[in-house]
């Protein structure tokens, strides 16, 4: 296994899930792990939820953007090591071809930005959701990599999925 990993997170919108869980790689994996974040259908705007969220684990959010994951499926884009979807429509519809045949699982995660109710009913479902991210990324990081073989490794980062 290489020693630096580039980590692909998929949604839909790209707007909130997905958009956190790169920032908590970048943020706890570095230097070892790069993480990026697409989606499908980009909203074009990151959610101010999740960027607050973001904000408050003292984590960066100036390079954070909503785009398509079509920027990683370019020649020229960054090769990625793994790809995981944290959405249940990301995880249905066709995905582009990764070169490099990248290890890929679902880590399905509820939709914050569909949540109704009261100001602290949608600010908790954000905070659901940016905590079951943390905790599956925490996960990831402890894996040995470097002592795995790939069957291993993908056995685990789905496993990891479904805690």
């Amino acid at each position: 296994m290489p020693t630096h990993y580039n980590v692909l997170f998929l949604c839909t919108g790209n707007s909130a899930r997905s958009i956190m869980a790169e920032a908590i790689l970048n943020g706890k994996g570095k230097p070892i792990f790069t993480a990026y974040s697409a989606g499908s259908h980009p909203s074009g705007v990151v959610r101010p939820e999740a960027l607050k969220l973001i904000e408050m684990a003292h984590l960066p959010t100036g390079s954070l953007r909503s785009k398509s994951w079509e920027e990683f499926a370019k020649p020229a884009a960054p090769k990625m090591d793994f790809v995981f979807t944290v959405c249940d429509n990301a995880a249905q519809e066709m995905c582009p071809v990764w070169p490099g045949q990248p290890m890929t699982a679902h880590w399905g995660v509820p939709d914050p930005a569909l949540a109704k109710g009261t100001p602290e009913q949608i600010e908790r479902a954000f905070r659901d959701a940016y905590l079951l991210l943390e905790r599956r990324i925490s996960l990831f990081l402890s894996l040995p990599l470097s002592s795995l073989d790939k069957l291993s490794i993908q056995k685990e980062i789905n496993r990891i999925g479904v805690s």
